[in-house]
């Protein structure tokens, strides 16, 4: 049977009717809870510093063992099989989260805050939101697709309330299930959540400051170059974090298994690591480190290797177990070097400060566009052809290599390069491609003839 002309704009305002009640919905629920954790971690961060130098370095290591027995007991209370990673709750668990733990990470954000860690404030902003719309799309019977795209607009929600940027938050949340992929199909649910989350957030009195970072004057071709030098540093910047992230994990892994220590003990030993570091390293670079941010988009001069402390506090922090998010050290490390080395490029500390802020998240999350659309958001729209190359570069700088392990890879980011589809970052191994190897074999004098290519099954 022939279908009407008008089935399919009625199906999609039918889709676009639901999801404006859905994703407002879910974006109440998340703003309201992220407020209430915003409003506790305003409350309790940053006292410790205020404390003698002793205190200090007593309560990292007991706040580590905090950390520690409380996610312990997440895990076992968590009984579903279900991994609590929204990244694999949307790429592999149809939308599915444990909802009896949605409050462990929350919380152990507030005690790594609050004894000193150095860690985000979205992470569990971002766990909340997508646990929240998990739990509701359960509540509501919704399909495995649709609980999907309820995480992920759950996730978008979080990042909104946290920052105050909707419309980043809403990319963010879609774009980092995968590098080089975003699914148009969720742009519009995450992007009402976000805005729902947002306004909700603002009614709870969660304060939003704006950044003043004076974009002046004609921008030239050798002005974007510039800030594409910027973006290529940020992009070695977020390099390096990644490998000290990962790195730090794999070797309290290794003491783990080799003294065979319980494992809600390592962020207690982690603890002691922080205390030792925290009597050469400034105690700006401990906790959210707002403050060094503020002055580095100020203006003021920044340590070229300060950038290292914050990735090496960061690294040590999460890679012990304890827990906290990712992208608020992110903002400090790309001000602190962009602030750093700009006068090199004879640019304003304050402007290569504002530039790096977006471009290291745009390269260690593998979020460009997100990047981009947060930097004009919390900068003003004046930043837009500044934070633009810079975000790109440094995203193609970083390669293949994500703070999110659980990322997929859906397309490699340069032609010469291949990679399975879909697969985890974490899991696999980026190679030259097959046209590159044969070229550099050609011009090689005496080198073997290169192997055919094997059948598609075999790849």
């Amino acid at each position: 049977m022939r279908q009407s002309y008008l089935t399919e704009p009625l199906v999609m305002l039918a889709t676009v009717l639901q999801w404006l009640a859905l994703a407002t919905l879910a974006g109440a629920l998340v703003g309201t809870g992220c407020s209430a954790f915003l409003r506790i971690l305003f409350a309790t961060s940053d006292h410790i510093y205020a404390a003698p130098l002793w205190v200090q370095m007593a309560v990292l290591p007991i706040g580590g063992l905090a950390n520690g027995l409380l996610l312990q007991y997440g895990k076992r209370l968590n009984r579903t099989g279900l991994k609590d990673s929204v990244i694999i709750a949307v790429n592999d668990q149809h939308g599915a989260l444990p909802w009896k733990t949605l409050w462990v990470k929350p919380v152990a954000t507030l005690i790594t805050l609050g004894c000193g860690g150095s860690a985000g404030k979205e992470g569990p902003c971002s766990h909340l939101g997508g646990s929240i719309a998990s739990g509701l799309g359960e509540l509501l019977g919704l399909n495995s697709e649709l609980r999907r795209r309820m995480v992920a607009c759950g996730v978008s929600a979080g990042f909104a309330a946290v920052f105050g940027t909707p419309i980043a938050g809403a990319l963010y949340g879609v774009e980092m299930l995968a590098i080089g992929r975003i699914r148009h199909n969720f742009l519009f649910p995450a992007i009402v959540a976000s805005v729902t989350s947002y306004e909700v957030s603002r009614f709870w009195g969660v304060p939003y400051p704006r950044i003043d970072v004076s974009f002046v004057g004609d921008f030239t071709e050798l002005l974007f170059l510039k800030t594409v030098a910027i973006g290529i540093l940020c992009g070695a910047v977020a390099w390096v974090f990644i490998e000290l992230l990962h790195g730090s994990r794999r070797l309290f892994t290794r003491l783990r298994d080799r003294l065979h220590i319980p494992e809600p003990l390592m962020p207690a030993i982690g603890g002691v690591v922080l205390a030792g570091l925290i009597l050469v390293i400034p105690y700006d670079y401990m906790g959210l480190s707002l403050p060094l941010m503020d002055r580095a988009l100020q203006g003021e001069p920044m340590p070229y290797l300060g950038f290292l402390w914050k990735a090496l506090l960061v690294a040590v922090t999460l890679g012990s177990g304890f827990y906290g998010g990712l992208i608020t050290e992110q903002f400090v490390m790309g001000a602190v070097v962009g602030g750093a080395f700009a006068h090199l490029l004879a640019l304003q500390p304050a402007l290569g400060a504002a530039v790096g802020l977006v471009a290291v998240v745009a390269a260690a999350s593998n979020t460009p566009i997100a990047a981009i659309l947060m930097g004009v958001e919390l900068l003003g729209g004046d930043s837009t052809l500044y934070v633009a190359g810079a975000c790109i570069a440094a995203y193609l700088i970083v390669g293949h290599r994500s703070v999110y392990p659980e990322q997929q890879i859906a397309a490699t980011k340069s032609s010469w390069m291949t990679a399975r589809a879909d697969v985890l970052v974490s899991e696999e191994k980026v190679r030259l491609s097959r046209e590159v190897v044969r070229w550099w074999h050609d011009r090689r004098p005496g080198a073997p003839p290169v192997p055919p290519d094997p059948p598609d099954d075999k790849l």
